[in-house]
């Protein structure tokens, strides 16, 4: 939450767009969707690492609910499967 307060988004919802444990993939789409402008949040990262790097915990990347058809639009042009609303 301190990271969304720091990124003046702390009123909005947060939207999960990926989870995966690629975290190259991850870090592509983190940097595609800030140069175009939108605030995203990387979820269980350090939750990641403590586990010793063995894949059992996905990174969930997040974007806030005002941003979430801007953010599915640009990684649906760029071929990257985003998790459907359920």
């Amino acid at each position: 939450m301190q990271a969304c307060i720091a990124k003046g988004i702390a009123n909005a919802a947060m939207i999960e767009l990926i989870r995966s444990n690629d975290p190259v993939m991850l870090s592509w789409v983190e940097a595609y969707l800030r140069d175009a402008g939108v605030e995203v949040v990387v979820l269980d990262q350090h939750m990641s690492v403590l586990e010793g790097s063995i894949n059992a915990l996905s990174r969930r990347l997040m974007v806030s609910s005002e941003q979430e058809d801007l953010a599915r639009q640009l990684l649906d042009e760029a071929g990257v499967e985003t998790k459907s609303d359920d």
